[in-house]
């Protein structure tokens, strides 16, 4: 009896204990919740916050929309927060004890040291800015939506170098004038930079120019511009440079954006993002309606009856649709249209552009392989595919007129269609050797087929029928090494081979009047190019930089100049099917600082282009100015480029300069034209933005002025310098709502942007008012 009551008094005391022991467990554990925000009070999404114990051990949570965070349940001991959050400096603070941490869990971050915290990909390789020897801008979604700018190329123009053929946007300049030039290498509407966006050309795949009205801001992440010759990483069309826009991914189970906004010269805009993300599935569809009725390009004092507004309306809808295929890869399919109407400033004037495009691609990264080979201390680590296949259709209808000289009226003259598909691959692969050095390699290739289509109006009946058009196939195959040399020494080769075949090009022509057609067939025509790149950075001290580039750049002609002519205005540009590819020799060298809140950086450049592609002109009428595309021998274009930003509290300063000396070397077939300078290139270019965000205002300003430049190759139609200032001001409303209003050409300023020979002159002040929902 007793033997038994002392058995059931000591499981009393044995359960009493271990209810002790789990209760004290409970007592000395909390949870930690904190909020994470920046210097503006806003919460700050998907931070990594860690807990490490003074044990050693270490808990990891993130935060949420609203930037709160909650981590599991720790020891009553002295540990350390750590918080990170990408564009902001590290937090690191240490506590003694939980009630401490109670007494303050809000914790502010402070923006990341300016410039050398981002991280670039648009010479194939991730790296810190601060550590790239290529000259790289880059414009963050903020920078998108903080600008009186609606559009992508007009937002752009904000960055010192970057020009389209004419000095307007793509809001009132025909499509075939948006070829982007960067360091004044640019003198036709074909661009001398490549325009990337989701990995795939952007260019039109016949003329080269860019619709740049493909691209809403609503779908854009981040935008990287390359100055300078990059034909050793992207080939073709990276003649003067690349321009690799990031789209915006969905990055939790719903994401919804939506902007609205209206305003002067009758103009309308809505977008909208949406995203979805489950179960490995993410499901991304954007659409995007734009319209202006535009302003009246022709000085008030000449304009005609003939004069109307040029304007433009166009619709953007695309889905794209990804699968996660475990932790290391996914697969996606994007389809996208674009269809746009556009008035060229007369009421025959008009163009229509409808693209149909289908992308199928995808992405494998093994960040965590890694391979030993014994002996050599040689380490394979986080290799990464990423390949493209795509193709697109595009009809381009366009009617063409001649204006009488009093401008009160206009004479049909051309009826175009040019309709062009493409097809193409692309592939690279990187991989991390001795945890210093990346070697990149990869290849592509890519078939377009196109046509101009014409109907010759004279009297106002059809008088001929005519066509010419061909195809082109093009393959280039790239390796870049990209090494860290000790802690002071970047150094980085690359090179490239590329050839093209232009074939089954003919022309044929058919007078209605007698019914007689005449064709002609043009020879297959066979280049190539190899295109090398050196680069080295010399970090000098923690804060100081130096860099040189040596690189040499193509660009082939597009089928457009092969084959199809245009007219504006008075003015005929003929084709010419002898074209031969443009070469670039660049070199530039400079050096960059860099400070917490403080950045600059400043390089010289020279570039030789042999054999560029120029409109010349070859006869001059009172009516009727002609020319012909021609390879002029060689131009050169040498000059300075400095960039600089700084933080003060709020504030936020970035200016840029580009002197670019670009003029025409020589040209035995014409030594007329030799050192003049090259057209739509001004000697000196001048941008500036000032931001200030504080809670739940922002203010922003911009501004940017030009020299003069010439309108064409003999320098006889100058448009004179400008000045141009933007202003930007929002107020958020709640968490997800934000009203705007921006304000371009704040001053007014009327200046010329062509002289055909009739002057041109840009957009008056602009204003628009919207709403954002986030």
């Amino acid at each position: 009896m007793n033997f038994n009551r002392m058995k059931n008094l000591f499981f009393i005391v044995y359960v009493f204990l271990c209810f002790s022991q789990v209760f004290s467990q409970e007592v000395g554990q909390e949870v930690l919740r904190g909020k994470i925000v920046d210097a503006n009070g806003s919460p700050i999404e998907k931070a990594s916050v860690k807990i490490v114990l003074s044990s050693g051990q270490i808990r990891v949570c993130q935060t949420e929309s609203e930037g709160n965070f909650i981590c599991e349940k720790i020891s009553n001991e002295n540990f350390t927060l750590l918080v990170e959050a990408q564009d902001f400096s590290i937090l690191r603070q240490n506590f003694a004890d939980l009630q401490d941490f109670s007494q303050n869990n809000v914790f502010t971050l402070a923006p990341a040291a300016l410039r050398e915290e981002v991280i670039v990909t648009a010479n194939r390789v991730a790296a810190r800015i601060g550590e790239t020897p290529a000259s790289v801008v880059t414009l963050s979604s903020d920078d998108l939506k903080t600008t009186a700018a609606p559009t992508v190329d007009d937002a752009l123009r904000q960055v010192a170098g970057f020009s389209l053929f004419r000095r307007t946007g793509s809001r009132s300049a025909n499509p075939t004038a948006q070829g982007v030039s960067l360091r004044g290498l640019g003198a036709s509407g074909a661009s001398r930079s490549l325009v990337l966006f989701e990995g795939v050309p952007l260019n039109d795949s016949f003329g080269g120019w860019v619709q740049w009205g493909r691209v809403p801001t609503v779908a854009v992440e981040r935008v990287e511009v390359l100055r300078g010759g990059a034909s050793s990483l992207y080939g073709n069309n990276s003649l003067s440079g690349a321009i690799n826009i990031l789209p915006r991914r969905t990055t939790k189970t719903f994401n919804l954006s939506a902007e609205i906004y209206g305003g002067t010269q009758h103009t309308f805009s809505g977008s909208t993002f949406v995203g979805f993300k489950k179960n490995g599935w993410t499901t991304d569809l954007v659409a995007a309606s734009f319209q202006t009725q535009g302003y009246v390009l022709v000085e008030r004092r000449t304009r005609g009856l003939a004069d109307v507004f040029a304007g433009s309306r166009n619709s953007n809808l695309s889905g794209r649709v990804g699968r996660e295929l475990g932790d290391a890869a996914n697969v996606f399919f994007k389809t996208a249209y674009f269809g746009e109407v556009r008035t060229n400033g007369t009421g025959l004037q008009t163009n229509r552009t409808h693209i149909r495009q289908l992308i199928l691609g995808g992405d494998w990264a093994g960040q965590n392989l890694e391979f030993g080979i014994r002996d050599s201390g040689l380490k394979i680590q986080s290799p990464r595919i990423e390949w493209r296949i795509y193709g697109g259709t595009q009809t381009y209808d366009q009617i063409f007129s001649a204006v009488s000289a009093n401008r009160n009226s206009e004479t049909l003259n051309r009826v175009q269609r040019v309709p062009a598909q493409n097809v193409g691959f692309s592939a690279n692969g990187s991989v991390i050797l001795f945890e210093n050095q990346t070697v990149v390699a990869g290849f592509e290739i890519r078939e377009v087929r196109g046509a101009s289509d014409e109907v010759g109006v004279f009297n106002n009946r059809a008088a001929s029928l005519s066509g010419a058009g061909g195809r082109e196939r093009t393959a280039g195959f790239f390796v870049q090494d990209f090494a860290r040399i000790g802690k002071r020494l970047v150094l980085s080769g690359s090179a490239r081979f590329d050839s093209w075949r232009n074939y089954d090009a003919a022309s044929a022509t058919r007078t209605l009047s007698n019914n007689q057609t005449s064709v002609v067939n043009f020879p297959d025509r066979n280049e190539s190019a190899f295109s090398p790149q050196i680069s080295l950075l010399f970090q000098a001290t923690k804060n100081f930089s130096f860099f040189a580039l040596g690189s040499k750049s193509f660009r082939a002609p597009t089928l457009n100049e092969l084959y199809r002519g245009f007219r504006v205005g008075n003015i005929v540009t003929l084709a010419n099917e002898n074209l031969r590819a443009e070469r670039a020799l660049n070199y530039e060298s400079g050096a960059g600082y860099n400070l917490k809140n403080f950045y600059l950086r400043g390089n010289f450049f020279w570039t030789r282009v042999s054999q560029p592609i120029a409109n010349v002109t070859l006869t001059v009428a009172p009516n009727l100015i002609t020319r012909r595309r021609q390879n002029v021998g060689a131009t050169k274009s040498k000059g300075l480029e400095i960039e600089a930003e700084t933080r003060i509290k709020a504030f936020v300063f970035s200016i840029g300069y580009l002197l670019a000396d670009s003029r025409v070397e020589e040209f035995p077939a014409n030594r007329a034209l030799e050192n003049l300078f090259v057209p739509q290139v001004a000697r000196h270019q001048l941008t500036f933005q000032a931001r200030y965000a504080r809670r739940d205002w922002s203010y922003a300003l911009q501004g940017r002025a030009s020299s003069a430049q010439f309108d064409d190759d003999l320098n006889l139609f100058r448009l004179e310098p400008y000045f141009q200032l933007d202003a930007f001001i929002a107020k958020r409303f709640k968490e997800n709502l934000q009203a705007f209003v921006g304000i371009e050409n704040v001053f007014n300023s009327r200046y010329s942007i062509g002289r055909t020979p009739v002057r041109t002159v840009g957009s008056p002040v602009n204003l628009r008012v919207g709403v954002r929902w986030k």
